[in-house]
């Protein structure tokens, strides 16, 4: 006679841990041992308040700000760094041997000449998100920065979020073994676009938005996604759909990522990874608040996290470049690396467009239109 399972064979029941220190794991954002360029930063748009507060907190030097409507360039150096300089003319940026570092802001499609002529000009290269609107323009950018031997990163400030940055330092430090799946879930109000630039873009929340996730997914387990399944929901009050899920199938691994961008009340942010000598939990009622959870054999650990997204993020992402620049290394945030983010995104709109999963790399471009090739 076959025995009757019990509740704890079907996992209805869970099992009691104990609860041990968490390891130091190397989380904040990274600094620079001594280098300290003089900065320059094109575009003058909302999201550059992010980087400015977040230079200045670090101590770094910004001399200039460039944008070609003078007065927002005017206004940024005096909220954040008076002692710059304000201008609408490029050259006074990328012409400045004293400038060793810029801060490129604008949108994607501005974005990507700007880019080459700084690193033509001999200057390191940080990138706004999403980085290029062309998978094969970017691996050409890639080219030009190591044929000028010059640094090219990514703002991809996510990755220096707190929790999402304990998580990737635990997984590489091999603390929950093998991947064995990730998977977020988010819950939130994204409906501040409307009326913005932003509501123009059909996938805003696969490409603007879910570039975060795509780039966190990466960032634990480079290399191992092989195809993406997505679809998308419109909802009230949005005139691009706000809600979305992903399937990502990998080599022994799998993810998902869940956006109901619509939600108006009892916001939440959960995020697990599993492994096969571990688990990573952080739950919390927005990205800015979240408490990690590290489950192993040993028990369960809760570090005490410090800072926050905004504008750690910023710190990191800039942070990253000038460690690589000072180290001659290749930045965490690279954009070579940054070009499996952006596959992944791709791919996933592609697979909403079509309703087919897409291998990962298929989808090489997004067009103005929005569709994907």
């Amino acid at each position: 006679m076959t025995e009757t399972p019990d509740a704890d064979t079907y996992a209805l029941r869970s099992r009691t841990t104990a609860h041990v220190d968490a390891p130091d794991l190397p989380y904040q954002p990274p600094m620079p041992k001594a280098y300290r360029p003089r900065i320059g930063v094109i575009g003058a748009g909302g999201i550059v308040d992010a980087h400015l507060d977040a230079y200045r907190a670090a101590g770094w030097d910004v001399a200039v700000i460039c944008n070609r409507t003078l007065s927002k360039a005017v206004a940024k150096r005096d909220a954040f760094y008076p002692d710059a300089k304000a201008t609408d003319n490029l050259d006074d940026v990328l012409g400045d041997d004293q400038i060793d570092v810029v801060d490129i802001t604008p949108h994607p499609a501005d974005r990507v000449p700007l880019i080459a002529r700084a690193l033509r000009a001999g200057k390191h290269v940080l990138s706004q998100k999403p980085f290029v609107l062309d998978l094969d323009e970017g691996a050409r950018l890639v080219d030009l920065a190591r044929q000028q031997g010059r640094k090219l990163a990514v703002n991809q400030n996510g990755r220096w979020a707190p929790h999402l940055a304990y998580m990737r330092e635990a997984v590489r430090a091999g603390l929950i073994g093998d991947l064995l799946g990730a998977h977020v879930s988010i819950h939130w109000d994204h409906r501040w676009i409307a009326g913005t630039p932003f509501e123009q873009i059909a996938d805003l929340i696969l490409y603007d938005f879910g570039i975060h996730w795509f780039d966190f997914l990466t960032s634990l387990d480079a290399g191992q996604a092989r195809s993406v399944f997505a679809s998308a929901a419109a909802v009230p009050g949005a005139k691009v759909p706000l809600a979305a899920q992903v399937l990502v199938a990998m080599d022994d691994a799998q993810a998902s990522l869940v956006f109901d961008g619509a939600t108006p009340h009892g916001p939440r942010d959960t995020t697990y990874i599993a492994g096969t000598a571990g688990s990573l939990q952080s739950d919390g009622p927005d990205l800015g608040q979240q408490r990690v959870t590290l489950t192993t054999a040993a028990g369960q650990a809760r570090p005490d996290l410090q800072g926050s997204w905004f504008n750690d993020g910023f710190r990191g992402a800039m942070g990253a470049l000038l460690v690589a620049i000072e180290d001659d290394v290749e930045p965490a945030n690279g954009a070579s690396g940054n070009l499996h983010s952006l596959a992944l995104a791709f791919a996933a709109i592609k697979s909403r467009q079509t309703g087919l999963p897409v291998a990962v790399g298929a989808a090489r471009a997004l067009t103005p239109s929005g569709a994907v090739t």
